[in-house]
């Protein structure tokens, strides 16, 4: 079953949590210093959110969670009948999770992940410049195209390219 995902940048991730906390009426199920995550199941949704130096604070991205690799196939097929531009980002270490995704902008610029998470990881990861998916750079059904190469934030991070 698909879940639905909304990822925001928050300026002061402490007191965010404590607001969505008391919204959600639950605690989240991961907490960092620098990333927050509730995964709801009224209403099915993965509410994220991380605050990094420099990001523009609001809704940062909105997706699509899938738990099983034909799931994430059929969501890969839709996007790429919306006619965006997709980003393959691949096998990749985001949000303190390592996950196989990909990324498209809608029509106004909206980013959109697809992803299927297959574990917990100790570092944040690798950020995607979603500025550069926005303005139409990612080629369609390239990998990793110069301008979105992902960038690490995390100085432990792994930050080889994602297509390897």
């Amino acid at each position: 079953m698909k879940r639905m995902h909304i990822h925001l940048s928050v300026e002061n991730i402490e007191q965010s949590i404590g607001f969505y906390t008391k919204l959600f009426g639950t605690e989240p199920s991961v907490v960092k210093s620098d990333y927050a995550k509730w995964m709801l199941d009224d209403p099915r949704v993965n509410f994220a959110m991380s605050s990094h130096e420099g990001a523009k604070r609001g809704v940062e991205h909105v997706g699509i969670q899938v738990e099983n690799a034909d799931e994430l196939t059929q969501v890969y097929d839709r996007i790429k009948e919306a006619g965006g531009a997709i980003f393959d980002e691949g096998a990749t270490t985001c949000c303190y999770a390592q996950s196989e995704k990909n990324w498209t902008a809608d029509p106004d610029g909206v980013a959109w992940e697809a992803f299927l998470t297959h574990g917990d990881v100790t570092e944040y990861g690798n950020r995607v410049d979603l500025n550069q998916l926005a303005s139409g750079n990612a080629a369609e059904n390239t990998c990793c195209t110069p301008s979105m190469a992902p960038t690490a934030v995390d100085e432990k991070a792994d930050s080889k390219p994602c297509c390897g």
